[in-house]
């Protein structure tokens, strides 16, 4: 399945309370299930104002139907092609 990175516009995410960081991550994972199988949530970063998130999806619009549910940004949606990291240098 096709891995993208959403970013997402936030203004004071990286200011908020773990509880509503919490709160946010369990109304995601409730779309998710209403979803189903074709999309996966995989980990996300948060930064000044901005939240970048790893997901599964058999598309991108899948994604943009889980924004619209739970209410949620997707300012910019890419699709990963490829991973480098210090393992690819040797």
């Amino acid at each position: 399945m096709p891995r993208y990175v959403i970013e997402r516009e936030i203004p004071g995410i990286q200011l908020m309370a773990p509880e509503e960081l919490k709160a946010a991550s369990q109304k995601s994972c409730n779309v998710l299930r209403e979803l189903g199988s074709d999309i996966q949530w995989i980990e996300s970063f948060v930064t000044e104002d901005k939240l970048y998130c790893v997901y599964f999806s058999k598309n991108e619009e899948l994604i943009r139907e889980h924004a619209c549910r739970g209410n949620f940004p997707a300012n910019r949606i890419s699709k990963l092609h490829t991973v480098i990291g210090p393992y690819t240098a040797e």
